[in-house]
């Protein structure tokens, strides 16, 4: 059926036409667009649906070009402990659920950030054991790089003082005693997380199925999203998606992030870049260069200046990282790497520079700690700035304590990056930051804490509101090579709109982004989520 969505405000993206009042719809992708009077005038019929948006705001279809929708779906079954701001209501909350478990059940929780804490101290293992001494904990941070457990869960996965840590891992000790205490970094936790019973399929799917409709309801039309790691492999993630997504058809476009060891499972399936259809895609595979720097594992090239002598941690070394990269292009694969530090930037393009361009383009995800001479090597246009807007809000104030005065110059550097040419994308990385799109495009604009007074952290990288909207649009479209497919409101390009409440490219102040809602989440053309 035709379909002609009229009297809206719609912001193109397109130079040819950036503003018009309505747009028509065929086979799920925009056919024509112009006057509201035009479109209706030449396209109306006996069959055509016309919808009124009586002058509401239209952009393209938002984008997120980095998260992890598996994580999303998991708050859905576990517990909760985003934004908690101090260790007793962490404590609290972790009782309250525990006590609702029986023994031996593990009780499985994410998103604490000891930064956030009026005490600033994250649990010991002694208070872990004093409120859960029943039930293994598993408790990742915010950003998933560290987490937390308490010494039943230690005992479940035997834990003994000579126990082999997996690469690139730590079991943190107490100074004095050399015992556990309870922080786990990197890939330490998988000594915990390989004795986690594995929930069935089908409490997965509804996660799952919960997720999706809670992306469409913030506005988001496709999503770049990493999971195998947490859904059980490269076969299962893909056949789950593949019921919610083509048998169900729940509606978003989801592009599939394929962790490195999965590689070989790619291979035999005849996987590849863009294998699938407008739906369901294969996408880059993802490779870890450093860690995070809530526990300064970031890797950087100079000490961090609130702890001297520590610079990070790679996560692989160079000849792993080779082998990883040789292993992707010999299935014509393009890679995605998590680099936060400037040291994990520069080992990974030393080595990409080693390899011709993928039939796809390579990303940098996170890139936060930059120098000039990385951001010249970036300007390529078979690379993307795969970035998190919202970093901002979660890492400040802190981050210019543990990067310094000079260093902070050019961390979260958006601008620098657009300006000089770097292709930029715009993700949340939920869920480490929340999944709606307007709060990234809030933190590039403004560069600080919703509710804060001051002009902004490194108020010189502030995006304006139509760079922010780009990130999560046209510029989304680039890591997946469907520039020419979605993005923009343009003749042949898929029918996906987001609608909004208000106008936010006639806003006084950003602030007022947090009060605009989603209207209308549209995909191909076709009503996914509508308010109320």
């Amino acid at each position: 059926m035709r379909k002609i969505f009229t009297d809206g405000k719609f912001y193109t993206f397109d130079s040819v036409k950036p503003q018009v009042e309505a747009v028509v719809v065929e086979d799920n992708r925009f056919i024509d667009m112009g006057s509201s009077h035009e479109m209706i005038m030449q396209w109306d019929s006996p069959d055509t649906e016309i919808i009124k948006l009586n002058g509401k705001t239209v952009t393209p279809g938002l984008i997120d070009s980095h998260m992890h929708l598996s994580g999303v779906a998991g708050s859905f079954l576990n517990l909760d402990l985003t934004g908690l701001t101090s260790k007793q209501k962490m404590l609290e909350k972790i009782q309250t659920k525990a006590n609702t478990l029986q023994k031996g059940e593990w009780l499985i929780g994410r998103g604490w950030d000891e930064n956030l804490f009026t005490d600033g101290k994250i649990p010991t293992i002694e208070e872990l054991d004093r409120i859960a001494p029943h039930v293994p904990l598993f408790l990742p941070r915010v950003c998933s790089h560290a987490a937390l457990v308490n010494t039943k869960a230690l005992e479940t996965c035997h834990y003994h003082p000579s126990i082999t840590v997996p690469e690139g891992g730590t079991i943190v000790l107490d100074e004095d005693t050399k015992q556990p205490t309870g922080l786990l970094l990197e890939s330490a936790s998988d000594l915990i997380r390989n004795h986690i019973p594995e929930p069935s399929y089908e409490t997965i799917k509804l996660a799952m199925r919960k997720g999706i409709h809670y992306a469409m309801e913030k506005g988001l039309t496709s999503v770049h999203t990493n999971d195998p790691l947490f859904l059980g492999g490269l076969e299962s993630t893909y056949h789950v998606y593949d019921e919610l997504l083509n048998q169900e058809q729940l509606g978003l476009r989801c592009n599939l992030l394929i962790d490195h060891v999965f590689l070989n499972d790619l291979k035999v399936k005849g996987m590849y870049a863009g294998y699938g259809n407008d739906t369901l895609q294969i996408g880059a595979v993802k490779i870890f260069a450093d860690g995070a720097l809530g526990r300064r594992t970031a890797l950087l090239s100079k000490p961090y200046s609130d702890a001297p002598g520590v610079c990070g941690e790679a996560m692989q070394d160079q000849q792993s990282l080779y082998q990883i990269v040789q292993a992707a292009r010999d299935l014509s694969m393009p890679v995605a790497v998590h680099t936060i530090g400037d040291q994990a930037l520069e080992n990974v393009l030393d080595i990409l520079d080693q390899f011709p361009a993928a039939s796809h383009r390579d990303r940098l995800v996170h890139i936060q700690i930059l120098r000039n001479d990385l951001i010249e090597r970036m300007v390529n246009t078979n690379r993307i700035a795969d970035i998190q807007p919202r970093f901002v809000v979660g890492d400040f104030p802190w981050v210019e304590e543990r990067l310094g005065e000079e260093r902070i110059k050019l961390s979260y550097a958006w601008k620098s990056l657009m300006h000089a040419g770097v292709i930029c994308a715009g993700g949340s990385d939920a869920p480490v930051e929340p999944v709606d799109p307007l709060l990234g495009i809030h933190a590039a604009v403004t560069r600080k804490i919703p509710g804060q007074a001051h002009d902004g952290y490194i108020p010189k990288e502030k995006l304006s509101m139509t760079e922010a909207f780009q990130l999560f649009t046209v510029l989304g479209a680039y890591p997946t090579n469907e520039e020419m497919k979605k993005g923009t409101i343009s003749r042949g390009k898929l029918a996906d709109m987001t609608v909004y409440s208000k106008n936010p490219f006639h806003m006084e102040d950003a602030d007022e982004l947090l009060e605009t809602e989603i209207e209308m989440t549209i995909i191909g053309g076709n009503m996914m989520y509508r308010k109320g």
